[in-house]
């Protein structure tokens, strides 16, 4: 049925990720058909699936963001479906739409779920109505000064401003009082706009037009846990598991493990049960994630936003359930109810490869002159790179995801700590030397650490 339904299954999107569902696309006997941009003609994915066509010039926007080029590409290599992978157009309902009414199979979320959570305010009021719980904050989107001055006096400092479209951190910031405001929502009017202009280019009309930001009240000691859901035909959501995301750099992620070792067990139920309501809420098909913010002191939760695809840090989720999570996004695509029982054992931690200053985290672009992944027990790499290869600054400076499992978390951080000993990349710069120095804070290796654990080990 997979491959009367699915094959060939075009993939619309580069580097590890592509090479990682084109593995799971080949298992299981489908065609892996990849798009790629002239800078990424030498990558690995291109090699290794079964077709490659080239789209368009290094610019994203005249690639892989060119929603006509991949739907022509589809057409030309007989393609009936669509895995979108996650960035670039994973999230864009006009694509999603556009891929079913040229008759393929999207293979993700509907198009309406899409719409009705990539607006956090939209988001927000409606995982409140369904009974998630939310942080004070607006409930409509917020233009100017005086209605973001006027709102942070009813929900009182701090608070934590950003935009209500788009993700990755990108435009977050927390404020204060009046005059860090001022700053925090020219910075998040700006990112919105922009956000906007991208939506309207990729045929979303007027989705989020104008400064459309959000404020809610910001969680001093906060943990980033989200929880994965699978969403089946027969409308059950199911929860998966949860990981935890505290490990980041300007508000985007670094570092991610399951489970948590920072919430309790009756939290932990409480979050995966709020997590399929959420999924039920808008009638959620395949993979997704609701993410939430804990407040590491008093153990209380709050609905951050749902990612509507595969998420960077899934491989976490994998390792310590056994299962595939793009076999079942393909399964479920293809009408399919798959038996899932939720059941993790042991520990996993993913630590995100970049071309970056491990000091400032700023990009570092540059040829890969040696590239040597380490391998041994509970040792995964998902790579999109190798030696020879240029990572080049049009693209996320993602190289590769170094995972690790263990029975406990004291075997994965023993494990963690050989394979980033061992994972030998020269050329770029790479932020290898800051997982070492990750592996050896006492504060991230008790467990209790937060969102600002990063900022402390830099300050």
């Amino acid at each position: 049925m997979l491959t009367e339904t699915l094959g060939p299954v075009l993939i619309a999107n580069r580097g590890e990720i592509a090479r990682r569902i084109i593995r799971t696309v080949k298992r299981l006997g489908l065609r892996a058909v990849a798009v790629h941009s002239e800078a990424d003609a030498d990558l690995p994915f291109v090699r290794e699936a079964d077709e490659a066509v080239l789209i368009g010039p290094a610019n994203p926007a005249q690639s892989y963001l060119d929603a006509a080029k991949v739907l022509e590409a589809a057409r030309a290599t007989g393609a009936r479906s669509v895995h979108p992978g996650y960035g670039f157009l994973a999230e864009n309902a006009a694509f999603a739409r556009a891929v079913i009414d040229a008759g393929l199979v999207w293979i993700g979320p509907a198009p309406d779920a899409i719409d009705r959570m990539g607006d956090k305010i939209n988001a927000r009021n409606l995982m409140e109505a369904a009974g998630v719980p939310v942080a004070a904050g607006t409930r409509e989107p917020v233009t100017d000064l005086v209605a973001a001055l006027d709102a942070a006096e009813v929900i009182g400092y701090p608070v934590m401003v950003k935009t209500a479209g788009g993700g990755g951190g990108i435009g977050m910031s927390v404020a204060r009082d009046d005059g860090e405001l001022a700053k925090a929502f020219e910075q998040a009017a700006r990112a919105a706009a922009r956000f906007a202009a991208a939506a309207a280019a990729g045929g979303e009309g007027d989705a989020l037009a104008g400064p459309a930001v959000l404020l809610e009240r910001y969680i001093e000691r906060a943990r980033h846990v989200e929880v994965q859901i699978l969403g089946l035909p027969d409308g059950r959501v199911v929860a998966l598991g949860e990981r935890d995301c505290s490990v980041q750099r300007r508000h985007q992620k670094v570092v991610e493990e399951s489970p948590s070792p920072g919430i309790s067990p009756e939290l932990r139920e409480r979050m995966l049960a709020a997590a399929s309501r959420a999924g039920e809420a808008v009638g959620y098909l395949g993979a997704g994630t609701v993410e939430c913010l804990v407040d590491a002191d008093s153990q209380d939760f709050v609905f951050l936003e749902m990612n509507t695809r595969l998420q960077v840090e899934h491989p976490v989720t994998e390792l310590v359930t056994g299962l595939d999570l793009v076999e079942l996004q393909l399964r479920v695509a293809a009408g399919e109810t798959p038996d899932v029982r939720p059941a993790s054992t042991g520990h996993a931690i993913e630590f995100r490869v970049y071309a970056e200053d491990p000091k400032r985290f700023f990009p570092g672009p540059g040829t890969i002159t040696a590239w040597d992944e380490p391998s041994g027990d509970g040792v995964r790499v998902d790579s999109g790179y190798t030696a020879g290869n240029t990572v080049t600054p049009f693209y996320d400076p993602l190289m590769a995801k170094l995972c690790v499992y263990g029975a406990n978390r004291t075997e994965a951080l023993e494990r963690g700590r050989k394979a980033v000993a061992q994972f030998v990349v020269e050329g770029p710069k790479n932020n290898l030397p800051f997982c070492a120095e990750l592996l050896e804070n006492a504060e991230f290796v008790s467990g209790d650490y937060d969102t600002g654990l990063v900022a402390r080990m830099r300050s």
